[in-house]
């Protein structure tokens, strides 16, 4: 046995599949970004198809024009579609026909017909005055007067009634009975002349009335 060891022979890169050992990338420099390899786009180049850094997409609007970052709105600035701030009234604007003052002679011929609807009674009274009562003074005045009428009269002839139907069994309760036909015509004639005495736009005061609403 000979003193020498037999020492291992080195591979060689013929024993290697392919015959050869690809080359190492080369080592970046210190404190640098490695280099990458061929075919690679490099650091802050621009994609093919996409925009350059800090640069706007297409269709996208420019910053300052509206919009602040990333597309949101600009404090105060007025979106499409939208408004102007402010909600107060505009210029142009008109009051509903509903709700508009009446002309003086609307006043007056809305007055006289308060009158006229006592002939159906109070209720039809009612609703032309609460209808007209805030667009003008005249109609509020005589509307107010023919139903306070129309009220009392009601009322006198409903209790006429009443009294009359309990006490039929004696002389008086029939002629309270009576007196309830008088107190319905009186009604109906007091409306016409209320209504011909407004027509000419004096005020008409009914006699014998309470006046429930001041």
């Amino acid at each position: 046995m000979s003193d020498h060891t037999q020492s291992n022979p080195e591979p060689s890169d013929a024993n290697q599949p392919g015959g050869a050992v690809p080359p190492l990338p080369p080592t970046p420099p210190q404190g640098g970004q490695p280099t990458p390899p061929p075919g690679y786009p490099q650091p802050g180049a621009a994609q093919p198809g996409y925009p350059a850094p800090g640069q706007a997409q297409p269709g996208q609007p420019q910053p300052g024009h509206g919009q602040g970052q990333h597309g949101y709105p600009q404090p105060g600035a007025a979106q499409p579609g939208y408004g102007q701030p402010g909600y107060g009234q505009q210029p142009g604007y008109t009051p509903p026909a509903s709700s508009a003052p009446l002309t003086p002679e609307n006043d007056r011929l809305w007055g006289s017909l308060a009158h006229f609807a006592g002939i159906f009674g109070p209720i039809i009274v009612l609703i032309v005055w609460l209808i007209f009562r805030d667009r003008g003074p005249f109609v509020n005045q005589e509307g107010k007067e023919a139903l306070n009428f129309q009220i009392s009269a009601w009322l006198l002839g409903i209790a006429l009634g009443i009294v009359g139907g309990i006490t039929s069994f004696i002389g008086i309760g029939v002629i309270l009975l009576m007196l309830v036909w008088p107190v319905g015509i009186a009604a109906f004639v007091f409306a016409i002349i209320g209504g011909v005495k407004t027509s000419s736009g004096a005020p008409y005061r009914y006699p014998l009335t309470f006046r429930f609403i001041p």
